[in-house]
């Protein structure tokens, strides 16, 4: 999603999505601006402008390099136990990044207004999830701990599923407790008859 122009100066562009990221976060996406950004990263308007369509693609950006980075492959030995530590690492988020919830929900707000942000959001923020989650599928099913026909999109679908629900309606708080309960409930869909 990024304009077409100059090459990117490292240092800026880091500057830029560490600047939106961390106002997004702290005021709010609705109040950031690309005015905003610019004066908090030292650059100028119209850099950020050339490299990026939106803000909504500035902070995806920064939320790209943030999820990858983020994305813990625990191997516990089990797939409840990886699936546990998993879903821990994932929603300790929010704790270390107050404010990153808010930003989430006003991305897929974003994503259901624009249908291009959509699918940038979907490649760069939700599939790489998704990817690390099956991947402790997968290797459960090489473990032969786990059914050879279950449904692996719809398990991480439990998972996510869950996640988003309560993250988006606030409804719910999501920490350790619904950890071990989704890692609990995918194990047990998942699991051999008799085992």
């Amino acid at each position: 999603m990024a304009a077409k122009g100059r090459p990117r100066s490292d240092a800026s562009r880091c500057a830029i999505l560490e600047a939106a990221l961390r106002l997004a976060r702290t005021g709010g996406y609705s109040q950031l601006t690309i005015d905003g950004i610019a004066a908090e990263a030292g650059a100028g308007k119209q850099t950020i402008y050339r490299w990026w369509a939106s803000k909504a693609a500035v902070v995806l950006e920064a939320l790209q390099l943030n999820a990858h980075s983020e994305i813990e492959l625990p191997d516990r030995g089990s797939l409840r136990e990886d699936l546990a530590a998993f879903f821990k690492s994932t929603f300790a988020v929010s704790r270390r990044r107050p404010g990153i919830d808010s930003v989430l929900r006003a991305m897929m707000a974003e994503a259901q207004r624009d249908p291009e942000f959509l699918v940038a959001f979907r490649e760069q923020v939700i599939l790489p999830r998704r990817e690390a989650l099956a991947s402790l599928i997968d290797r459960a099913r090489a473990r032969k701990e786990i059914r050879v026909d279950a449904d692996e999109d719809l398990l991480v679908d439990l998972g996510f599923g869950v996640m988003w629900y309560r993250m988006l309606t606030e409804e719910r708080s999501i920490g350790d407790h619904l950890a071990a309960q989704l890692a609990e409930v995918i194990a047990a869909a998942a699991q051999l008859p008799g085992v």
